[in-house]
């Protein structure tokens, strides 16, 4: 039996900020697996046009060096390949949803949650009623829209329904600023959602893999947070641009990030937590949580991200390896879940 086709899909149709936080990510996993002995791996790349290129590496050369390819010439390219499997590195709404529903559609098995999944947690409304139905502690909640106005509790935390990477989040502690809060969530979004604060108290993050049809809980990373000085993350925390424009993660920094000791007796309790969430929510592969604790050592969901890049740099690959659990054996075992559901 020869090696894998692989196909990793990268870019976005949305934005060239979008389509470089895709390229961070896929550099990640195709220095980890080109060359590899089992896999033949090729890219897709998707412009901010909506165009298809196929090229040879993820550089601003390479990726120039390719010809532009439509929408139904990159499907028929796609289906005469034979890809055994794809692998999603797409971070904006589309790449998570309608991109991945492409391939269902051309019988070519992804890694990773389906697309409904992605388009459900993707609204941090429905995640939140999804969670709190199964028993997980959730914050107090209201969804705005232009000229509503918030009959909840200060201080809240102010963000939009459906965007990523802390954009539009902010404190309000007093009300005067509320108003200017929620214009800016609604810079990024149609709703914004304010949410009672929840005192700190820590904030972590709990990934959770599928081996064999079971759960299999990873060391949680916690995040530097502090009730006075830096009560919530942003997206300063999380992503930056160096001198030369390019992209790179802040958040792989130790100083804004560790893993914690499993012994560590709040780890049980986000387990729990997230077990529960991933249960609900109908995840495969693997699940991603970030949940804020109070003084009193209770777990609040926050939200899902549900997406991994099999990168040695992406959050699930972390705290495997943390656990003592490759990132070759990570995607490998995600391949072996793909091939006992039969895909």
């Amino acid at each position: 039996m020869g090696p894998l086709n692989v196909l990793v899909l990268v870019g976005s149709p949305v934005d060239e900020f979008r389509a470089d936080l895709s390229r961070v990510y896929a550099h990640g996993f195709l220095a980890t697996f080109s060359g590899h002995v089992d896999y033949r791996i090729e890219i897709a790349y998707v412009l901010p046009d909506g165009d298809w290129r196929f090229p040879s590496g993820l550089t601003d050369a390479d990726i120039a060096a390719s010809q532009p390819v439509s929408i139904p010439d990159a499907m028929t390219y796609v289906f005469d390949r034979g890809y055994d499997v794809m692998v999603p590195e797409m971070f904006c709404l589309p790449g998570m949803t309608s991109y991945r529903s492409l391939f269902d559609l051309l019988g070519v098995a992804h890694l990773g949650n389906r697309s409904d999944l992605m388009a459900l947690s993707a609204d941090k409304r429905l995640t939140r009623a999804v969670v709190a139905a199964a028993g997980v502690a959730v914050p107090a909640g209201e969804v705005l829209r232009e000229g509503e106005n918030y009959s909840g509790h200060l201080p809240a935390v102010v963000k939009p329904v459906d965007s990523d990477n802390s954009m539009g989040v902010s404190l309000v502690r007093e009300g005067s600023a509320l108003k200017a809060a929620i214009g800016d969530a609604l810079v990024y979004s149609t709703s914004a959602l304010v949410e009672t604060y929840v005192p700190l108290g820590r904030e972590v993050r709990c990934g959770i893999i599928v081996r064999d049809g079971e759960l299999v809980c990873l060391p949680l990373e916690e995040y530097s947070v502090d009730e006075y000085d830096h009560p919530i993350r942003s997206r300063a925390d999380k992503l930056e641009r160096n001198a030369d424009g390019q992209l790179y993660l802040v958040a792989k920094d130790t100083a804004k990030a560790w893993i914690v000791d499993v012994d560590d007796p709040v780890t049980e309790v986000v387990w729990d937590a997230a077990r529960r969430c991933h249960a609900a929510l109908g995840c495969r592969h693997y699940s991603l949580f970030d949940f804020r604790i109070d003084p009193a050592g209770t777990p609040w969901f926050l939200e899902a991200g549900l997406y991994c890049s099999y990168s040695p740099s992406s959050v699930i690959a972390v705290m495997a390896s943390a656990a003592g659990i490759s990132v070759e054996e990570l995607f490998a075992g995600s391949l072996r879940e793909l091939e006992r559901e039969g895909r």
